[in-house]
Order: structure tokens, then sequence, then C-alpha cells
């Protein structure tokens, strides 16, 4: 398609010569501005998807796809055979029962609104993010008046292995005289850590025999967790179970309960996506702007190629040459520098972190304790296309302008 004629005249009029300094400069922020716009799309993309990916899956290790809750006053008497009855399903992996209630954490040094679950310690076990929160505990201690607290919960309220803790339920006996809280001191046996603020600072899990002694339920649970083989079943599985569950009980999945959150950022991050292309757009017209001014600057050249029999199409495949260089080359360092970054992303921001010595990427705020960073090849080849494209089409303009020149205006004063 090029000839090497072509070829080596394109590749002189790249290199710079002292009386072309400054078009050589247009065109190193040209190449600089498509080399950081690619790589900057490329790591906000990733990091989007990272922070989405991780946190549905620390939701779905914590949680089900589907969670079967009974209404206020009509706990699962029957769970165990509910449960059984689950796990037959062929879409269903895991069952598990749960007991889950809010009330108040009291010690010594303060004391916080949290969220209290009751499980079994074999089920624990079963769920990968919990094993792996729960490694630092020994299982088989997990049985009687003990509990296990979030780590940034005990730190809020200052306690530690082996100290006690409080907990006050407004959910109490009725007597005579009004609801009397239910108020009992439980054993600290360890600290969990889940990777999510929002459980490493909200939940303490007790096991499940002392949570239905705790809050009366006797041998019931107020939650069914369900848990599937694969997600693509989730619509119809849901179906199934809210046609099979009574009127007392109601049935949710992850994408309802977490419906907002995530639509946030896939907003935020469609939205990133068009900002961030506006940056190789503005690179784009940077190539525009250094050919123009070679083309003005090389007029007497091309005056001299077009008397020697050089066509207005070979002109314009020289300069379009020159442009796709610059794009094509911009966009592979752009691309190299990107996946870089993302591979090494979490020991960037900890060095970012002791050189500012701020915090970059607070837990409270966004939820996980580290920056994640999860590139999809369909969306950098989405990028690379739509650089190359734009870089291309750059190049149209001044490669035609230069096709333009008549040899005897541009030789008639030399």
């Amino acid at each position: 398609m090029f000839s090497k004629f072509e070829r080596m005249t394109a590749w002189r009029y790249l290199r710079a010569k002292r009386k072309e300094g400054f078009i050589s400069v247009i065109t190193g922020f040209a190449f600089t501005g498509i080399a950081l716009g690619v790589a900057t799309l490329i790591i906000v993309m990733s990091v989007m998807n990272g922070f989405k990916a991780e946190l549905l899956n620390r939701i779905l290790g914590i949680n089900g796809h589907i969670s079967i809750i009974s209404s206020a006053g009509f706990p699962f008497n029957n769970y165990k055979k509910a449960v059984q009855n689950l796990q037959n399903i062929e879409d269903i992996k895991l069952a598990l029962p749960l007991i889950e209630k809010q009330l108040l954490v009291s010690s010594a040094y303060g004391a916080e609104g949290a969220m209290v679950r009751g499980m079994e310690g074999t089920d624990i076990l079963k769920k990968k993010v919990l094993r792996e929160g729960f490694a630092s505990i020994d299982i088989n201690e997990f049985v009687g008046d003990v509990v296990v607290l979030g780590e940034k919960l005990a730190r809020k309220l200052g306690v530690y292995i082996n100290d006690e803790i409080t907990l006050i339920s407004p959910n109490g006996k009725i007597t005579a005289f009004g609801t009397v809280p239910r108020i009992k001191s439980y054993r600290i046996i360890g600290t969990f850590d889940l990777g999510m603020h929002e459980y490493d600072a909200n939940y303490l899990f007790m096991p499940m025999e002392t949570a239905q002694t705790y809050f009366g339920l006797k041998d019931a649970a107020t939650v069914i967790d369900v848990t599937l083989k694969n997600e693509k079943t989730l619509e119809k599985t849901k179906i199934m179970l809210e046609k099979s569950v009574s009127l007392d009980a109601f049935v949710y999945d992850w994408k309802k309960t977490n419906a907002a959150f995530f639509n946030a950022i896939d907003v935020e991050r469609n939205v990133m996506f068009l900002i961030l292309t506006l940056i190789i757009l503005v690179a784009a017209f940077n190539i525009i702007t250094g050919l123009i001014m070679l083309v003005k600057d090389k007029s007497r050249d091309i005056a001299v190629l077009r008397t020697m029999g050089a066509t207005k199409a070979m002109i314009i495949r020289i300069f379009f040459m020159d442009g796709a260089f610059i794009g094509s080359v911009g966009t592979s360092f752009g691309v190299i520098i990107g996946l870089l970054f993302c591979e090494n992303i979490e020991s960037i921001r900890q060095l970012l972190q002791k050189l500012s010595g701020r915090d970059l990427f607070s837990s409270e705020i966004y939820f996980l304790s580290k920056l994640p960073a999860k590139v999809d090849s369909s969306e950098v080849l989405l990028v690379v296309g739509i650089t190359l494209v734009l870089s291309f089409l750059a190049t149209l303009y001044p490669a035609y302008r230069a096709s333009k020149f008549k040899p005897a205006e541009a030789l008639r004063y030399e």
C-alpha cells in the first residue's frame, strides 16, 4: 500500500532538524497526549471494573445471591427442613440458616450500633470469604456465650480478645411495666477481617444456638441465605422461590438489595469513559496542529517532489503515515504504561501514601481496604480502536492540504 519512497520520505519528515524544533515539540506533545490519554483511560476503567468486581465478590462471599427473610414475629420454625429442601434443588449450591438482628454493643470504653449474625461454625467454613476472614480463629471455640467482632468494630469499642462486651436489644420481654430490653455479656474469642469496611465495622458473629437463646427464638431462624451454582439462573430460581414461600416470608436477590449502589457505579464508569476520551480527542487535535505546521514548513519540499513526478495520492500517503505513526506508537506506549500501572496499582498507592503522608484510598469512603484493578481485554481493544481511529482521522486534513500545494506557487519566491 505504501511504497519504499513514501515510507522513507515520511520517516525523514518525522526526524527533527534544528529549524524544525518547534514542530518537533508539538509532535512530542501530541505523542505524549495520546500515550497519557490511553494509559489514563485503561487505568480508570480497570479500577472501576476491579472495584465493582471486588465489591460484588465480597457481598456475594458474605451473603448469598438470594435471601429469604421472615417477616417480623414469624421466624422460620421449620428452617432445617426448608434448608434441606433447598439443598436438593439443582441450581442451588448452598442454603444456610441465619439469625440477623440489630442491637447496641457496649464496652467499658463506648457503645456502637451493630448487626448480629448467628451462624453455625461449620456454615462459616462453607463460604470462602468468611473462611479467610476467620482464619485466625479456632472454629471449635465458636460455641457457647462467645462472639467474634469485626476488627474495626473492636477498635471502635476499644476491646481485645478475651474481653467482654454487653449486647443490648430493645426487643426484650414484655412485662407489666413495659418492654424490658435484653442485656447479656459475651466473651470475645477473636476478630475477623473480611476486607470490606461495611462488615468489619458493623458486624459481629455469634453461634446459632447462642443467638436463638438471646433473642428468644427457641429453634428458629430469621433468614435463609441461598447461594447459586450459576448466577445466570438467578431470575428463574427467585421466581420459583417466590411461588413456594409463604406469605410470612420475603425473597430478595442481591441485585435488588444493592441496585442503587451498583447503578451509581455503572453511571460513574460510563461518564468517566466519555470524559477521559476527550483527552485523546485533544491529543488528536495536537496531531492536526503539528502536521499542518509540518506541511507549511515542507511546502518547498512538497513542490520539488511534485515537479519530480510525485502524485497527490503519494503526498497524502506520506503525511498520513507521519500522523498514523505518532498515533500508533503513542497508543502502544499508552497501553504498556496503563497495563503496568494496573498490575502494580496497590504498590503504587502504598508508595504515594508514604510520600504524601495521607490516606489515598480510605476504606470508610470506598468500602474496600485495597485498591483493586481488573483489566478487561475487550475494553482495552475498544480504547485502542477509538484512539487509532481518532489519530488516523486527524491526519486526513493536513495530508489533503499538503496534496493541494501547487509547485509553481510554492517555488515562485525561491
